[in-house]
């Protein structure tokens, strides 16, 4: 078999998922498209190796070496992002990247959202009195 066809199949991939990572706005599609990403390093890193060692007369196999490293490191990687995605979701009732973006923007750089915030808070507090 030739390297070219591989090498198109991983660009393929990881152009695919390229485009998951800018494109999509749910943070666990984000995660699926980085290991996608990944998935192609993968794919690359066997596929050269098997054609070096064709070529060499001594085979090292140190593209299936590091592609099981970048196993290991992908599937803590997605360990910890699935962790950080739930527990995010189960505070913020969401997993759109978007409003997560906006509500850490939220705050006014110029330090005046505090007393903002106070006042909001005790105008809340005189309309349930208000009411009550």
């Amino acid at each position: 078999m030739h390297l070219a066809y591989p090498a198109v199949l991983s660009a393929l991939l990881f152009c695919t998922g390229l485009y998951g990572v800018l494109a999509r706005r749910n943070a666990i599609l984000v995660l699926m498209s980085v290991e996608l990403m990944l998935n192609a390093v993968n794919l690359n890193l066997v596929a050269f190796d098997v054609w070096l060692s064709r070529t060499a007369e001594e085979t090292l196999h140190s593209g299936q070496a590091l592609t099981l490293f970048t196993i290991a490191i992908a599937a803590a990687e997605i360990g910890i992002g699935l962790a950080i995605v739930l527990a995010v979701h189960r505070n913020r009732g969401t997993a759109d990247i978007d409003k997560l973006r906006d509500t850490a923007e939220r705050h006014d750089p110029d330090g005046d959202d505090h007393d903002a915030l106070t006042a909001e808070q005790s105008d809340e507090a005189e309309k349930a009195e208000a009411t009550a």
